[in-house]
């Protein structure tokens, strides 16, 4: 199938047409003019086996990284880097419209689908929306300026696919703000979850089979914090693990913030982070539970600090490129989300880095190339804006 019209499960754009891109990834693939550089989004390495008959909630991130290898990438990132950066930036922007008296709260701005849906349908919002980038159009700047200068390659022989849980993530990458000054877009094709299966399968890969490979350095390595992007709650916590350190002086005792993990689509909690600092927070998946907490906020009704919102159900591991459900599951199951997400925490627990601040990688880009968080470099490559829209269907 090469193109296909779906209802929107998020709401956020009326009719979603999703469109495929493996025809111009396999052409990149066939040109030995193109630098080929793929990138993956935290939730695909927990959801890609059920397309091979693994157990949901397998993670196979070395057998994912094998597989692009062999469909002929030069390179394999990883986006938990970026979404390092992403926590960087973000706790940044937080704790300074904290001691400056910011707009609060701070929403959270990865996910498209939600971008899309508070330009059309909160727009008095937007000046409270993080101006970060996601962590795919983060990657995507990175590999077309700071990576292309640092390998001497033009960038436009750097043909740079995303590997997304999201459909809505085609539409981002198309967006004008995503666009460089030569007209090429930052993000050249997404692929979703499913579309890569369908790849490694027509070239006859015994995926299972494989194995494991790493990403490549230094835009492979990643803290516990960038794999929990991709579970509802985890942009929250990744967010909080450096802002607590941040305000308090020292790490959290516990780097775990089970209190924002928000399965059943929406949750609100006050953490004490010290004897002066309360911080007040939300987390909400899926758009009815986000217009919740947004009416809250125009009302005046209620007060946060930052908000986490994703528009699809259970965040990325429910994403819509995400793998069918496998025998004995429905779409948007709680037992399947819960399960992908489970593979994410436990990648977090695996590793010795925790904290995104502290992935070494993520401090050598920020001393060689990048400057100071939220400074002058680091706000041009690095964050965006949003502009109010139209719903389809009103002029």
């Amino acid at each position: 199938m090469s193109r296909a019209d779906v209802l929107c499960g998020i709401g956020s754009c009326d009719i979603l047409t999703e469109h495929t891109f493996t025809n111009h990834v396999w052409r990149a693939l066939a040109d030995p003019r193109k630098h080929v550089v793929a990138q993956t989004a935290p939730a695909i390495r927990a959801t890609i086996g059920e397309g091979f008959g693994m157990a949901p909630g397998t993670p196979a991130t070395g057998q994912m990284v094998t597989a692009l290898r062999r469909l002929g990438f030069d390179r394999v990132f990883d986006t938990n880097f970026t979404a390092d950066l992403t926590v960087v930036e973000e706790a940044t922007e937080l704790l300074q419209r904290m001691e400056k008296n910011g707009p609060l709260p701070l929403l959270t701005s990865c996910s498209p689908g939600w971008v899309n849906f508070l330009e059309k349908f909160y727009p008095e919002l937007i000046p409270y929306a993080s101006s970060c980038r996601s962590p795919m159009s983060m990657m995507s700047s990175l590999l077309k300026t700071w990576y292309a200068e640092k390998n001497g390659i033009d960038s436009k022989d750097i043909f740079v696919v995303a590997v997304m849980p999201c459909t809505a993530k085609k539409y981002e990458s198309r967006r004008a703000e995503f666009v460089g000054h030569d007209g090429a877009p930052d993000t050249d094709a997404v692929i979703t979850t499913r579309e890569l299966i369908w790849m490694i399968k027509n070239y006859g890969i015994n995926f299972a089979g494989l194995p494991e490979d790493a990403f490549d350095s230094p835009l492979g390595e990643s803290s516990g914090a960038g794999d929990i992007f991709g579970a509802t709650g985890g942009v929250m916590e990744a967010a909080l693990r450096m802002a607590v350190e941040k305000i308090t002086g020292e790490p959290p005792p516990a780097l775990e913030f089970t209190d924002v993990r928000a399965v059943e689509g929406l949750r609100e909690r006050e953490l004490k982070i010290s004897d002066e600092m309360i911080l007040r927070v939300g987390v909400a998946n899926g758009l009815t539970n986000a217009k919740h907490l947004l009416d809250a906020v125009v009302n005046q009704e209620k007060k946060f600090h930052i908000i986490e919102i994703m528009a699809c159900p259970g965040g990325c591991v429910g994403g819509g490129g995400q793998p069918y459900p496998p025998p004995g599951y429905r779409i948007f199951d709680k037992r399947l989300l819960a399960k992908r997400a489970a593979a994410l925490y436990a990648i977090d627990k695996g590793k010795t880095v925790r904290s995104s601040n502290h992935n070494p990688a993520v401090k050598q880009l920020y001393a060689d190339f990048l400057g100071a968080p939220g400074g002058e470099n680091a706000r041009r490559l690095l964050h965006t804006r949003y502009t109010p829209r139209l719903p389809r269907g009103i002029r």
